[in-house]
């Protein structure tokens, strides 16, 4: 026992001694910026909740991460540590102008922020379109917590400092890396609840994929937008269109106050009859609205010419949501009308009807 106890002493001196060693900057190394936000990969079993729960700082991250030091010097802002369904589109605003602050620093080549899977892309989709710097950002998280068999966070956390110090994130922008996989933020959706390969973009493909210490590129972006990080947020809801909905709610939202709103039809973004009449009650009130679709793959299209159909709801003045799924086509109308200038014609361009 005494000569375990020895050991475990040991083991500790040495773990202590290589944290000291990784703390002293490297010149010839890029600078990469951690900014913490919480989610699974910072968080622990709650015996008393039955549950994990937020518990782990961002030195504490880093320090599960053998090898940073060798290809970056390290900075840890933490920013928040909460779950990531508390995630609000106010808290990215913040954290959006954060991380410009950061990468203005002429010696930061980039960020890396830590954020929970769960809504992951929205975050990151929201930092693309404000961020005004082009310097690499990539999203990381993990699927397992550390009380887990395997968690896969240390590996994701590596995986997204190597890609922001790669040549090849150059040109990426804002990025969802997990899983090896990069994806871009404007298209990137989680598909699984529980796997580690939780995160895909669809027909639009991955981005890359890294191996080793090596990036691999198998796409560039197809488009991005950029929108002036703005002061406040309108209020813009998304509604579910569903059989039998009676479009209450929509009247009810409009009635309300709000600004703008996104409606989720069903096959290319068709509602029913009572649905497109609450939606000409928003477009008559003054109501910008988007539509999207329930449907993972393809885009709304104005196929349909019934009321409700793509076709009518274009000719009403409703706007499609394309290569959006809904929850970002929401963030992207709202900071649309967050502009102090946004007229019908500079709508139509961020949501063109293709």
């Amino acid at each position: 026992m005494k000569y375990n106890g020895i050991l475990m002493i040991a083991v500790l001196v040495l773990i202590s001694g290589n944290a000291l060693s990784d703390n002293i900057p490297d010149d010839s190394l890029p600078t990469v910026v951690v900014v913490t936000t919480g989610g699974t990969i910072a968080e622990k079993y709650d015996p008393s909740t039955g549950g994990v729960v937020p518990a782990v700082s961002g030195d504490d991250l880093l320090a599960a991460v053998p090898g940073l030091s060798g290809i970056a010097n390290i900075e840890v802002v933490e920013f928040c540590n909460i779950d990531s369904s508390q995630m609000t589109p106010e808290i990215w605003r913040n954290l959006s102008a954060s991380v410009q602050e950061i990468l203005n620093r002429p010696e930061v080549h980039g960020v890396v922020v830590t954020h929970g899977t769960d809504t992951m892309a929205d975050g990151a989709f929201f930092l693309e379109t404000t961020l005004e710097s082009i310097k690499p950002v990539a999203f990381v998280g993990s699927m397992r917590s550390g009380a887990n068999l395997s968690p896969d966070g240390p590996a994701n956390l590596y995986n997204a400092v190597l890609l922001v110090c790669s040549p090849a994130a150059g040109g990426w922008g804002v990025t969802v890396t997990l899983n090896q996989y990069v994806n871009s933020a404007r298209h990137a959706v989680k598909d699984n609840t529980t796997n580690v390969q939780t995160f895909d973009s669809g027909g639009y493909g991955y981005l890359g994929y890294i191996v080793g210490d090596q990036v691999i590129v198998y796409n560039e972006i197809v488009e991005d937008t950029y929108l002036p990080l703005p002061d406040d947020l309108p209020e813009v809801p998304l509604f579910f269109s569903f059989a039998g909905d009676d479009g209450r709610y929509i009247r009810y939202a409009v009635d309300s106050g709000v600004e703008g709103m996104v409606v989720v039809g069903v096959g290319a973004g068709n509602v029913n009859e009572n649905v497109f009449h609450a939606i000409q009650y928003a477009l008559d009130s003054g109501i910008h609205v988007v539509a999207a679709s329930r449907v993972r793959y393809g885009e709304p299209h104005a196929l349909y010419g019934d009321q409700g159909g793509g076709s009518s709801l274009v000719n009403a003045g409703v706007l499609l949501a394309g290569d959006l799924d809904p929850y970002k086509a929401r963030l992207l109308l709202m900071l649309a009308l967050a502009q102090p200038v946004m007229s019908t014609e500079m709508l139509k361009d961020l949501f063109p009807d293709r």
